[in-house]
């Protein structure tokens, strides 16, 4: 397993998936993308949604260091963790 920064967990398949409502899913690939940011369509599967997000600049051209965590979750809520961690 391995987490990529900003983007999904990588597992080496294949993999068998239990959803909360007990759903399973079941991937054959060699390499299977886990989102983390909770924006695809594919759900828990990865579509590199978390590559179309854009991040306004702030009005004064402020560029303050990024805290380790996703940008869809810099306070850490609801993001899983820091990117990169566990």
């Amino acid at each position: 397993m391995r987490l990529v920064p900003g983007g999904p967990m990588l597992i080496e398949g294949p993999v068998e998936i239990v959803l909360d409502d007990g759903t399973t899913l079941t991937s054959d690939r060699f390499l299977v993308a886990l989102c983390m940011c909770r924006r695809s369509h594919t759900y828990p599967f990865c579509d590199t949604s978390h590559r179309r997000r854009t991040r306004p600049t702030p009005p004064d051209g402020d560029r303050r260091p990024t805290s380790g965590h996703h940008d869809s979750c810099r306070d850490g809520t609801d993001c899983g963790g820091p990117a990169g961690g566990a």
